[in-house]
């Protein structure tokens, strides 16, 4: 019997500037370079447990914006599904970082997708960076440049972690799953 994925949320933070910058944060545990997010507490509703974490892993409080997408991958034996949405950071900290975290660095775009230390939330960054920017009304650069591609051989490992199993779950009941995950977003789940 399949155990039920890990429910998540998280955010994709921005902070005005010339160019915008994006936080990302270095976990105490793994000393990885990851985007602020982490598990629903119990009665939250995804978008909450995205505000709280980002807040607690970041120390800014945020404005929320719209959803961005859904990151699902392998942790610890089991599916993790996280959803994104925009955020925007005005002014400095308003706590301090939680104990899981060593620190949060705000970077370009460019910079955030070199130091982001797992392949499959570089390819997701790739995909929403540019939506989150174009989004909030900032150009990264005076000059836009494209979002630089990833090579074939990365998205390749990057795919390669998905186990046929999980192919075969997606094709089956996907209605329903998808049923379930746009209630659950709603916050009626």
């Amino acid at each position: 019997m399949a155990r039920a994925p890990v429910m998540a949320a998280g955010g994709i933070v921005l902070r005005r500037g010339a160019p915008p910058l994006i936080a990302v944060v270095r976990q105490r545990k793994r000393n990885e370079w990851v985007l602020p997010k982490g598990k629903l507490d119990d009665g939250e509703t995804p978008k909450q447990a995205a505000h709280r974490e980002v807040l607690e892993e970041t120390g800014h409080d945020v404005a929320i914006h719209e959803f961005l997408g859904t990151l699902v991958y392998q942790s610890g034996g089991r599916s993790k599904v996280v959803h994104f949405w925009r955020m925007e950071a005005e002014g400095g900290p308003v706590r301090k970082l939680m104990s899981d975290i060593k620190a949060v660095d705000w970077l370009t775009l460019e910079d955030a997708l070199a130091r982001l230390s797992r392949e499959y939330e570089r390819v997701f960054l790739v995909q929403v960076g540019p939506i989150a920017l174009a989004a909030a009304g900032w150009a990264s650069s005076p000059d836009p440049e494209p979002t630089p591609a990833l090579a074939a051989d990365d998205v390749d490992a990057a795919l390669q972690t998905v186990t046929p199993a999980e192919v075969a779950s997606v094709d089956e009941p996907r209605h329903g799953l998808l049923q379930k995950v746009r209630t659950w977003l709603r916050g009626e789940a």
